[in-house]
């Protein structure tokens, strides 16, 4: 197994995190050569034998979730299957992965310094500006790992004051500011229900803007008291776009081959 990013990030030792980029695997041409999407038209047998080089390689088992661009958030075990429909997922179980696919939106992976729980969260446009982030946090911050067994949430109410400043947050790569073009509508569906994320869309006329997607979501962190954060910095070496040797990428892909192929994030405990 080649070319796994690892977070540089002050996470304890028995959290392990990687990002996949497009190397490493067995799909050919378009989708060469670890695409991990089984929805986008490769061969389906080449797929499976990329999913379960990255599984051998981790030694855990990555969840697939089915993400569809909102924000729902499952609670990941050993029990949980390939396919469960949610765009977050949290896990206080060992042996099991959290896992987001990306191809130009960011992934966003959460533990604590106790090293007792992980999240990972699939944060596009539409996710982060409809709260995708704070309904992961929300279940991340309650829940209460029970000796490796399934994971119970306590009342959110019961969180004491300050206790996310113990959370560690890392954002992978995605689509870059100097790429990322979206029209009016989606800088005011952003900018309506939080004013501060103004700065992050430059105009380009006519109705176009160039939006800073990890900036976004940088900002919607803070606002859950997320001081510490690792990775995406908005510069050009984290664009998916922009480095097409290292990153599938939708938005560079579709125009000449109508699709993409899928990265991963996946975190776990050991």
């Amino acid at each position: 197994m080649q070319a796994l990013l690892v977070p540089r990030w002050p996470a304890p030792a028995n959290v392990r995190a990687v990002f996949t980029t497009r190397d490493g695997g067995v799909s050919a041409a378009p989708f060469e050569s670890l695409n991990l999407g089984d929805h986008v038209g490769d061969d389906p047998l080449a797929v499976a034998r990329n999913r379960a080089l990255l599984a051998q390689a981790m030694g855990v088992r990555p969840v697939y979730l089915q993400q569809v661009h909102g924000v729902q958030c499952v609670q990941v075990d050993a029990q949980t299957s390939d396919g469960t429909q949610a765009d977050s997922c949290v896990s206080g179980s060992r042996g099991v992965a959290c896992t987001i696919m990306v191809a130009d939106c960011l992934p966003v992976l959460l533990t604590n310094l106790a090293g007792t729980k992980v999240a990972a969260v699939h944060a596009g446009w539409r996710g982060l500006v409809n709260g995708v982030l704070a309904q992961n946090f929300k279940h991340f911050m309650a829940l209460e790992p029970m000796n490796n067994a399934p994971t119970a949430i306590k009342n959110i109410a019961d969180l004491a004051p300050g206790e996310a400043s113990g959370v560690l947050a890392w954002l992978g790569p995605c689509i870059g500011p100097a790429c990322f073009e979206v029209g009016s509508e989606v800088r005011e569906a952003f900018v309506r229900s939080r004013p501060q994320d103004d700065p992050y869309f430059v105009s380009r006329g006519a109705g176009k803007y160039l939006a800073d997607l990890a900036a976004l979501a940088r900002g919607r962190l803070r606002d859950l008291g997320v001081t510490q954060m690792y990775g995406n910095d908005s510069t050009p070496p984290w664009c998916t776009v922009a480095n097409a040797s290292s990153f599938f990428s939708h938005r560079r892909d579709a125009v000449r081959i109508g699709g993409s192929g899928r990265m991963a994030a996946c975190i776990w405990l050991e």
